[in-house]
């Protein structure tokens, strides 16, 4: 949902840019910053650091590029920079679908100790 976000406030900020409204760009630049830059920080390093280490380095790619393209108004980086959004959507979403393949095939995990047992969840006051 991140993701989705950020690539609707890029669109908004090439639609500032396209229309020459600067609070309509503005906006759509630093609610697009903001959320790549939460997508950076919430990075967790395991179980797959070098995973970990590629994402972190396109996520700061990304807030770089989109500080560049607000700086000069650029729709042909920021066009970029909503490109390389979408297909990291794509790819999270394809990963979510490869996923909960496995769990119906019953595949555990190498970093998992044991397979998850589906039990019910029980609350008590």
């Amino acid at each position: 949902m991140l993701l989705d976000g950020a690539i609707k406030f890029a669109n908004q900020a090439r639609a500032g840019i396209e229309e020459n409204n600067p609070e309509m760009m503005y906006l759509g630049f630093t609610q697009c910053r903001d959320i790549v830059l939460e997508l950076l920080n919430t990075i967790k390093t395991q179980p797959a650091p070098e995973i970990a280490k590629s994402v972190r380095e396109l996520y700061t790619f990304l807030y770089a590029e989109l500080v560049k393209a607000s700086t000069y108004k650029d729709l042909n980086m920021l066009g970029e920079v909503i490109g390389l959004l979408e297909y990291e959507r794509e790819t999270w979403v394809l990963t979510m679908e490869q996923v909960a393949k496995e769990r119906e095939e019953g595949f555990v995990s190498p970093h998992s100790a044991q397979a998850p047992t589906h039990q019910p969840i029980s609350f008590q006051a």
